[in-house]
């Protein structure tokens, strides 16, 4: 019998009594290596040249794909669910039965998304590599969104902490967990835009900002794959969804976008470049169309721009069925002519749907497509399975549970968790709480104790009896200061409409010498397809915090939610509010951290918070009208007045509620003050090539060591086109103890004043710019400069 016949049959040996017992992971693991072992027995380098590690991965591609039949190219194109949760049983007996074995023994699969068990990811590689003609191994895809099995905050909250080196530990620690479970390949980061909080993926997303979202998707990028795809802990990383995304219209998913080409390129586009030029493996397209046309067919930008004149060398996958759907959308007839758009406009691989399976061969076959546009679409992959290193070694090793949830992992999401929680109010500094001051507290809301939806959307792989609540943490540090807690909910859930319990919590209340009310959305009302109309706090909430505001005691209100929420009015009837945009696994022990001042608040808002739905979109970086409101007065402005006011004259206004935000955008508080010195400017007149210096005397005023995120912002005060009231051009954390000043120093290169007009040319135009440096958007102008030729 042949050497991989033998070792086969070991596999079988041990794989058919374990199936179910805990020797599996150990016996696939001696049954691969046997297969391995028998593989350099059998295959020489001259039968399958594209095995010799020396040679480049061009090299290797350009190698392999000589030897691929047409089948085998359109078979790399495709991406297939999952089996795990078809049956239970004898793993290999599971496969064999499924309907991906023969199409993965033929070749006719590229990716297999969504299985993490890991004994059938590994024979379904077992298939791929020993059953297919050219044994070229699959990639497993997941959606690792914000954390695999350790849960961090979600993007909008990693956004929050303004940490890029934060967010890439974070992001590192997801990669080491899911790479342990046979995942090669993460769908994030999304590095949409979202200027609207309607939509539900506003979770998933950085922000309004191209600056802040462009450093936080290259910190994503680098903390996914490190320095080293084939490395055991690195994932490919997918920006997505190019592009322009968030600007889905009345904040619907899926929905329809008009964006200029100045939008485009100067708002958009620029997360996506960073993660580009940061060596980014893999991009996913969006469901949604830009003017008309859909971006799973939109060759402008998906082969002119982001191959042609970015030079981006991995591949594009589709999102779930988006080619498909392009015929819902109404521009392709039928798959076949859906398939072939998508392939010219330079899609490489098609998610789930089955168009490109159908049809690229034939569209092949009889001249509709050529074989070399096909083999442009092949190589990108095969280049990132090399890269990977899956042609070396295919099979993912058991002991993965030891990597997971470790303390180190814990004690980051912890880190990154308190870094990412806002505080927006803080009365008469009622937080911290006052250890001496309090003996009995009271907790009370729906959120206090909901382990599910700390975690947030899109955690496939979460655990919510891995989470460590609120509740449970503030008991656990009350108890170490003698501190009695007195919990009731006062609401079934955060859906509840009932005020039956509000009398049992208000009585709480009053027994109480501080109040602590929790209350927000639940996960699963943000994400995906999970739009909002209306931003107000859901079920009776509201309701709650006006029964509980009425007892009179200090009350702190915190808010667990997806997206920024309307809450203007209940920020008026509370002491102080704690924003935790679904802070995740370690949300409660960042909370208490905060609260009793173990660590001072450090998260500045990532998004504009609106008073109204009905402002929507609200953003910082907006341009002028030619009759623009009265200048923004924050102390003046944060107080919601929805009284009709029909004297406002005749400018950008409402006259029901004022055009200004509740929050806005990279504001945040502290349990300290900071002061700002003189700021000096290295030179007034500067040209295009040089580089403005800025120093900035920073200074804790306060009693408590703390970090203040220093923002940097610019206007171009006359340009070609309308130009934004302000810009994010830079920003710094700096940690600072009490009294202590330091220099924070910024470099602004004149090219970080460039803008696209709408004939997408990239400008340096000359003129006078001012500067503002601050802890948020509010921040004052320092000085002006001029841009001379």
């Amino acid at each position: 019998m042949p050497v991989h016949k033998v070792a086969r049959t070991y596999v079988e040996s041990l794989v058919l009594p374990c199936a179910n017992s805990s020797l599996l992971g150990f016996a696939l693991l001696m049954g691969f290596l046997a297969i391995n072992f028998s593989l350099a027995e059998e295959t020489t380098l001259e039968q399958r040249p594209w095995l010799d590690k020396s040679a480049s991965p061009d090299e290797r591609v350009s190698s392999l794909l000589s030897q691929m039949t047409l089948e085998e190219k359109v078979g790399q194109l495709n991406q297939s669910n999952g089996i795990s949760g078809q049956a239970t049983g004898n793993t290999k007996n599971l496969v064999a039965d499924s309907a991906l074995y023969q199409l993965i023994s033929k070749g006719q699969i590229g990716s297999i998304l969504n299985e993490v068990d890991r004994a059938i990811v590994n024979e379904l590689q077992r298939v791929a590599v020993q059953e297919s003609r050219l044994g070229i191994p699959l990639i497993f895809g997941r959606d690792v969104i914000h954390g695999f099995r350790t849960i961090f905050p979600i993007p909008l909250g990693q956004a929050a902490t303004w940490n890029p080196e934060l967010v890439t530990a974070a992001c590192r620690t997801a990669a080491r967990e899911a790479r342990s479970k046979g995942i090669q390949w993460t769908f994030a980061p999304m590095v949409d835009i979202s200027r609207d909080p309607r939509w539900g993926r506003i979770a998933e997303s950085f922000g309004e900002d191209p600056y802040l979202a462009s450093a936080l998707s290259i910190a994503s990028v680098e903390g996914y794959q490190g320095d080293d795809l084939s490395n055991s802990d690195s994932l490919a990383a997918c920006v997505k969804h190019f592009a322009g995304y968030g600007a889905a219209e009345g904040g619907r998913d899926y929905n329809t976008t008009m964006i200029s080409p100045s939008a485009m390129r100067n708002v958009y586009l620029p997360p996506f470049k960073a993660a580009v030029d940061a060596g980014v493996a893999t991009l996913m397209c969006g469901f949604h169309d830009v003017n008309g046309i859909p971006m799973s067919v939109n060759k402008y930008w998906l082969n002119d721009v982001l191959r042609g004149e970015w030079d981006f060398r991995g591949f594009v996958v589709s999102d779930w069925d988006s080619i498909f759907e392009t015929i819902e959308h109404g521009v392709s007839k039928d798959e076949q002519t859906a398939a072939l758009a998508a392939a010219r406009a330079g899609v490489n691989m098609e998610m789930n749907s089955p168009c490109y399976r159908n049809h690229l061969a034939e569209l092949v076959s009889n001249g509709q497509l050529s074989e070399s546009t096909l083999d442009d679409l092949v190589k990108p992959i095969l280049r990132i399975k090399f890269r990977l290193g899956l042609f070396d070694q295919p099979y993912s090793e058991p002991n993965s549970e030891r990597l997971l949830l470790t303390k180190n992992n814990l004690e980051l999401a912890q880190k990154v968790a308190r870094q990412s929680i806002i505080l927006l109010k803080n009365e008469d500094g009622t937080l911290p709480i006052k250890k001496s001051q309090i003996k009995e507290l009271a907790v009370i809301g729906p959120l206090a104790d909901s382990k599910r939806d700390q975690l947030g959307t899109w955690i496939p792989d979460g655990k919510e009896a891995d989470s460590q609540t609120p509740l449970a943490a503030i008991r656990a540090t009350a108890k170490l200061h003698g501190t009695e807690v007195l919990f009731v909910p006062g609401l079934e859930d955060d859906f509840d409409r009932s005020t039956e319990r509000f009398a049992e919590a208000v009585t709480v209340a009053e027994r109480a010498d501080l109040v602590i009310l929790i209350v927000g959305e639940r996960a699963n009302i943000s994400g995906e397809a999970r739009s909002r109309a209306i931003l107000d706090l859901p079920g009776a909430q509201n309701e709650l915090i006006s029964a509980i505001s009425e007892v009179g005691k200090p009350l702190v209100l915190i808010v667990q939610a997806g997206r920024p929420l309307t809450i203007g009015k209940q920020v008026e009837q509370v002491n102080a509010l704690l924003y935790s945009l679904h802070a995740g696994t370690m949300a409660g022990p960042a909370l208490a951290d905060l609260l009793w001042g173990v660590e001072s608040p450090s998260g500045k808002t990532p998004v504009t918070f609106p008073k109204s739905v009905g402002q929507v979109p609200l953003y910082y970086n907006h341009v002028n009208s030619g009759r623009p409101p009265r200048p923004y007065e924050y102390e003046k402005d944060k107080t919601v007045d929805d009284s009709i006011n029909v004297e406002l004259g005749y400018n950008s206004n409402y006259i029901d509620v004022g055009p200004y935000p509740q929050f806005p955008f990279g504001f945040g508080l502290s349990y300290t003050a900071f002061s700002y010195g003189e700021v000096e400017l290295s030179a007034a007149k500067l040209r295009d090539g040089e580089t403005l210096a800025v120093r900035a005397p920073v200074t804790n005023s306060g009693e408590v060591a703390a970090d203040e995120i220093v923002q940097l912002y610019i206007r171009d005060l006359v340009g070609s086109l309308t130009r934004p009231v302000l810009e994010l051009k830079g920003f710094r954390r700096v940690r600072l103890a009490p009294g202590e000043t330091s220099i924070v120093e910024f470099a602004l290169p004149v090219s970080d004043l460039a803008f696209y007009n709408n004939d997408e040319e990239r400008l340096i135009e000359p003129g006078e710019f001012e500067i503002f440096v601050g802890g948020s958007s509010l921040a004052p102008k320092v000085g002006k400069i001029e841009i001379v030729k």
